[in-house]
């Protein structure tokens, strides 16, 4: 991404007035050597559980990013090797509303990761999770088929496509 998600909120103004441009609340930390990241978001419910995370990014992402919701568990849903595997799989990104493990690994691994937090703990490698699920997540809802944009200064959720030419 070639413009920064400031340069964005000043571009579409009028969108986070109308509220089809959000910005996405919370103490995001990058994981990993990429600290930008946007596509098509699809999206996940884990509810501590990490077989669907693990299902999804076996599939081909076409430059998607995925959006985890833990449900508030602990355990860490994404380490290293379900990172690697959404490398290989052309998946953007990841963003997780929970927590990671594995961060030396992830520092090495060509993927944008962002996430509230890291555990040691991995996550219950079960199912239980829902997919594709509209999430409310930082005061903003969030569905299949809407756009992430993020950066440094911040994560913002799309109704739509920018145009950031």
């Amino acid at each position: 991404m070639s413009v920064s998600t400031a340069d964005l909120c000043d571009r579409f103004a009028e969108l986070i007035d109308s509220g089809q441009l959000a910005v996405l609340e919370g103490d995001w930390q990058w994981f990993g050597p990429l600290h930008a990241m946007f596509g098509r978001i699809q999206t996940l419910e884990a509810r501590g559980c990490n077989v669907e995370l693990r299902d999804l990014l076996k599939q081909p992402g076409k430059g998607q990013v995925l959006v985890v919701d833990s449900g508030g568990h602990r355990g860490a849903l994404l380490g290293d090797n379900l990172a690697a595997l959404a490398r290989s799989n052309d998946w953007a990104g990841v963003l997780v509303s929970g927590n990671v493990r594995d961060v030396s690994a992830l520092a090495s691994i060509t993927l944008a990761v962002l996430a509230t937090g890291s555990w040691p703990v991995r996550s219950r490698n079960e199912p239980g999770g829902a997919v594709g699920t509209p999430l409310m997540l930082g005061g903003v809802m969030i569905t299949p088929g809407h756009w992430i944009y993020a950066d440094e200064d911040g994560v913002l959720i799309s109704t739509h496509e920018l145009n950031a030419e």
